[in-house]
C-alpha cells in the first residue's frame, strides 16, 4: 500500500476515534513503518557486493560493459531457512528425515511430499557414511530463479530474482501459500550496445557472472554442509542440521545456463535436440570434468558434447552438488506456456493454414475463439469473451485456456490431434497431483507411443517455485513504488513484509490473533451476562432473532443474498410458476415421502401420491450453496480441503444468470462416474416440515450417452433428460446428495456457431455435452473412467 493510501486511513481511523478523545496507534505512514523497522522477528538484513569484469582488456576501444559493475543484494540464506525451519506454523508440516511411502492397497510405493522421493534418500545415505554427521537433520535447499519483467512501457525494468525454500516443508503448505518461498536475493543483469551483444567474451562474462553471483550468496551454507550446525525447530527442539543444494527448478533457457551446456542440447543427457529419445549415457558432474581435461579444444567440446567448458559452475564449490542431477524443470514455462502455448497451439494453426488456406484457416481460429468464448462459467475458471486472441499470454491464461481448448477444436482438427491434446492435458494432470502412484511413475518412465515424454523422476516431487512469488515479491511492490531507484525500494517492502509475516506468525503461536475484535467481545458480554444472571445458563428455549439454524450436512451449506432474496417465490405455487413446473408440488410430496422412507426401493415417479405427504407451508428460496470437500491436488487449504459455491442465480454481478451444473452422488458404494450423476440446478431452497429443516435444490437431469467415456476425447458425454412429455426431467434432491459442482462443455460437432452466442446461453443451446475432466483435479478424478485410470 503506498504511503498517502496509509495517511489517508490513519486519518479516517482517527476521525472515528475522536468522540473517545483516542488516537490510532500510529501517526502516520512514516510512525507504521518506523514500529515495522524496528520489529526484531524476521529480520534478515540485505547486504550487497559489487561485481565487474577483470579480464583482459584492449588497449583501446574498450567496450563499456567491461568499465561497469553491478550491485548484487541477497539475504544470508543461513538466517533466512533458520527463520523457516523456526516458523511454528510447520511444525506439524515438517518431515525431519526421508522416508518411503507406500499405498495401504496393494503396498505400492507412493510420492507425495520432497522427502519421500529417492534424492533425498541417497543424500541421507551419503550424509550418514561420515560419523561426523550421522544422525543430523538434512536440510535440502531448493533453489530457484526466474527473469522477471515489470513494465514493457517504461524502459528496461528487469530484475532476476533468486528464490529458497527447504525441502522439508510439505507440499500441502506451499499449495497454501503459507509463507514457504523467499527471495534471497536478486542477481545481476548485465547489458551493453547491440555492437557487442554477440561478443563471444561479453557472453562468457554474463555467464560466469552468474555462477559466482550464486557462489558468494550461499557460501555461508557452505560449512554447515559437512559439519553440523545447531539450529531451533519451530517445535521447540534443538537439532544438528546438515545442509545439501537440492533442486534447481528453472525453464529450459536458464537450465542451459546452469548446465554450461550449447542451447538445444539437453542438461541431463547428452542427447541433442536432433534425436532427444536416442538412450545415451546420463550427465554427470564427473564426467563432465574429465572431458574437459582430456578433450584438446572447447570447439570440440561445444560440437560434440555440447558442453561450454571454460566456465565454472558454481556447484563445483559445494559437496555432494551436481547441477545435472539437481535440475528441475519449471512446470509453468516448460510445460504450459511452452508445449501448450508455444507449440500444441501454434501447430494447430499451422496445420490449419497448411490444409485450408490463410483465409479459410482465420475464419475456423475465429469460430474456436467463438466456441470458446461460451463456455459456461465454473467457479475458479477465468472467462475468455473473446477466445484465445489476445496478445500477451499470462501462465494463468494458458492454464485455463488448457481447460477448455480440447472440445473447441474438436470437429476442425484430425483425430490424431485431438488425442495428442488429450495425452498432454492426461499428462499435466498426472503430474500435477497431489500423490503420484508407483504405476503413474511407470507412464512416465515408458510412455506409450500418444503419451508424452517426461523428465527423469528423480525430482518428481520437487516443489515449484509459483509465479505467485514474482507478483509478491516483485512486480506488487514495484507497482506501489515511485520509479526512483526502484530496486532499493523493492528492498525495504520485501524486508517490512517479511518482518510482518514473522510478526503475525508470533502473535498467533502465543494466541494473540484467535478470533476476531467482533467474537472476542460478544464472549466477554456473554460471560458478563452469565456472571450477572447465573440463571441465564438454564435458559433453553429464549427468544434469538439472530439466530442461525444449520443443515444437517456441515459440507454443504445453503447461503442467500438478501437483495435478490426477496424477489424469490415463499410459496410452492409461487415458486413452480417462477421456474415453469407445473408438477413442482407432485415432486416435492414425493421427496418428502423418501426422506421419509429412505429403505423404500420404488422410484419416485411410481410412488402414489396418496401415500405421500402433503406441504403448504413457506420455503426460502437461495442463490448458492457452498460445498467443502477434500481436494488436496486443487489450490486447497493446508489439510487439503477446498470450499467452492454452486450458483443458482437469477442475476450474477447484474450482468447475466448463473446457474451450474453438479454432480449428484447416486451410489457412494461405486467410484467415479459410475455412481454419479449430472444435473442442472434450477434453485436452492429450504422448508421446514414436521420440525424438520430440508434444505434442498430443484434440479434439471442429464443422461449418459453410454457407459463409458468418448474414445477420443476421454471425457464423459450427457444430454438433458426429458420427460414423457418432452419437457425437461425435473427432480428435487436433498443437498446431501450434491458432490461438487460439474463443468460441461458443448459437443460443437463440425458448423460454426451464432456470433450471438454467450456463455450464459451455453447449457440451453446445445443437445449434447461433454463432462469437462479437466476443468480441476477433483473432478479428473471422478470423471475418469474408473479410478484406477488417474493412478
Amino acid at each position: 500500500m503506498s504511503a498517502g493510501d496509509i495517511n489517508i486511513l490513519l486519518d479516517l481511523w482517527a476521525a472515528t476515534l475522536l468522540k473517545y478523545d483516542d488516537k490510532p496507534p500510529f501517526a502516520d505512514c512514516h510512525d507504521l513503518h518506523r514500529t515495522v523497522d524496528n520489529t526484531p522477528l524476521g529480520d534478515v538484513k540485505w547486504q550487497s557486493f559489487k561485481v565487474r569484469y577483470t579480464g583482459e582488456k584492449p588497449t583501446s576501444d574498450v567496450p563499456p560493459w567491461m568499465d561497469q559493475s553491478h550491485d548484487v543484494w541477497y539475504h544470508d540464506p543461513h538466517e533466512v531457512i533458520q527463520n523457516m525451519l523456526g516458523n511454528p506454523n510447520y511444525e506439524k508440516e515438517m518431515d525431519y528425515r526421508p522416508f518411503r511411502e507406500y499405498s495401504a492397497d496393494g503396498d505400492k510405493q507412493q510420492w507425495q511430499d520432497f522427502m519421500s522421493g529417492d534424492w533425498a534418500w541417497n543424500q541421507a545415505d551419503i550424509i550418514c557414511e561420515d560419523p561426523d554427521t550421522l544422525g543430523s537433520t538434512f536440510v535440502p535447499v531448493i533453489l530457484g530463479s526466474d527473469k522477471t519483467t515489470v513494465s514493457v512501457a517504461t524502459g528496461v525494468n528487469d530484475y532476476y530474482p533468486l528464490y529458497v525454500l527447504i525441502g522439508n516443508v510439505r507440499n500441502n503448505v506451499r499449495h497454501a501459500h503459507h509463507d514457504t518461498v523467499a527471495i534471497v536475493g536478486f542477481l545481476a543483469m548485465p547489458k551493453t550496445t547491440k555492437e557487442h551483444t554477440a561478443n563471444a567474451i561479453y557472453w562468457k562474462y554474463r555467464r560466469q557472472l552468474f555462477h559466482s553471483s550464486i557462489t558468494k550468496i550461499l557460501k555461508n551454507l557452505r560449512p554447515s554442509m559437512t559439519k553440523p550446525a545447531v539450529i531451533r525447530f519451530g517445535d521447540g527442539h534443538y537439532r544438528r542440521v546438515i545442509y545439501g543444494l537440492g533442486p534447481y527448478i528453472a525453464d529450459y533457457e536458464e537450465q542451459v545456463l546452469l548446465a554450461c551446456i550449447v542451447c538445444g542440447w539437453c542438461p541431463r543427457c547428452m542427447s541433442n535436440r536432433k534425436n532427444l529419445d536416442e538412450k545415451l549415457l546420463c550427465r554427470c558432474r564427473d564426467h563432465t570434468e574429465a572431458l574437459i581435461e582430456e578433450v584438446a579444444t572447447s570447439l570440440t567440446l561445444w560440437d560434440e558434447y555440447g558442453i561450454v567448458g571454460d566456465l565454472v559452475l558454481f556447484t563445483n564449490d559445494f559437496p555432494r552438488a551436481d547441477i545435472h542431477e539437481l535440475i528441475a524443470p519449471d512446470l509453468l514455462h516448460q510445460l504450459i506456456k511452452g508445449t501448450f502455448k508455444d507449440h500444441l497451439v501454434e501447430w494447430v494453426g499451422k496445420y490449419l493454414v497448411h490444409v485450408h488456406g490463410k483465409k479459410e484457416a482465420e475464419k475456423i481460429q475465429d469460430d474456436i475463439d467463438r466456441r470458446i468464448s461460451t463456455v459456461a462459467s465454473f467457479a475458479g475458471l477465468r472467462c475468455f469473451p473473446e477466445g484465445r486472441g489476445f496478445k500477451q499470454w499470462t501462465g494463468d491464461d494458458s492454464k485455463a485456456l488448457m481447460k477448455v481448448y480440447l472440445p473447441a477444436i474438436k470437429g476442425h482438427v484430425p483425430t490424431d490431434v485431438v488425442r495428442t491434446f488429450r495425452a498432454f492435458l492426461k499428462f499435466c494432470y498426472l503430474v500435477w497431483c497431489s500423490i503420484i502412484m508407483e504405476s503413474t511413475l511407470g507412464l512416465f518412465l515408458s510412455p506409450p507411443a500418444s503419451f508424452p515424454r517426461s523428465p527423469s523422476p528423480d525430482n518428481t516431487r520437487a516443489p515449484i517455485t509459483s509465479s505467485l512469488s514474482d507478483f509478491m515479491a516483485v512486480k506488487e511492490p514495484w507497482r506501489q513504488l515511485s520509479r526512483y531507484k526502484a530496486l532499493s525500494q523493492m528492498l525495504v517492502t520485501n524486508q517490512r513484509l517479511d518482518k510482518l509475516a514473522a510478526a503475525h506468525v508470533d502473535f498467533k503461536s502465543h494466541g494473540m490473533l484467535n478470533g476476531t475484535c467482533l467474537s472476542t467481545m460478544l464472549q466477554r458480554l456473554k460471560h458478563l451476562r452469565l456472571n450477572k444472571d447465573p440463571a441465564a445458563t438454564n435458559e433453553s428455549n429464549y427468544d434469538n432473532d439472530n439466530l442461525l439454524v444449520l443443515p444437517s450436512n456441515p459440507d454443504i451449506t445453503i447461503l442467500g443474498d438478501n437483495e435478490e432474496e426477496r424477489k424469490h417465490a415463499h410459496t410452492i405455487p409461487n415458486l413452480s410458476t417462477e421456474l415453469s413446473v407445473p408438477h413442482l408440488y407432485t415432486l416435492l410430496r414425493r421427496f418428502l415421502f423418501k426422506q421419509a422412507n429412505p429403505d423404500d426401493q420404488c422410484a419416485p415417479s411410481d410412488i402414489p401420491l396418496a401415500r405421500c405427504p402433503q406441504f403448504d407451508g413457506k420455503i426460502e428460496v437461495f442463490n448458492s450453496a457452498s460445498s467443502m470437500f477434500y481436494a488436496p491436488s486443487d489450490r486447497s487449504g493446508i489439510g487439503g480441503m477446498r470450499q467452492e459455491h454452486i450458483r443458482a442465480c437469477p442475476i450474477w454481478r447484474n450482468k447475466a444468470p448463473w446457474y451450474d451444473c453438479m454432480f449428484i452422488n447416486m451410489d457412494a458404494g461405486v467410484e467415479g462416474m459410475g455412481g454419479m450423476e449430472v444435473a442442472h440446478i434450477m434453485c436452492f431452497s429450504s422448508f421446514t416440515f414436521e420440525g424438520i429443516l430440508y434444505p434442498c435444490a430443484v434440479v434439471h437431469w442429464f443422461d449418459k450417452a453410454s457407459d463409458g467415456p468418448d474414445k477420443d476425447m476421454g471425457m464423459w458425454i450427457v444430454k438433458p433428460s426429458f420427460d414423457t412429455d418432452n419437457s425437461l426431467f425435473v427432480g428435487i434432491i436433498h443437498i446431501d446428495s450434491i458432490y461438487c459442482t460439474a463443468h460441461l462443455v458443448p459437443i460443437y460437432g463440425t458448423q460454426f456457431i451464432s456470433r450471438n452466442l454467450k456463455h450464459y446461453d451455453s447449457y440451453d443451446a446445445f443437445q449434447a455435452f461433454y463432462v469437462n475432466k479437466f476443468a480441476d483435479h477433483h473432478t479428473f478424478e471422478i470423471a475418469s473412467q474408473e479410478l484406477g485410470e488417474h493412478n
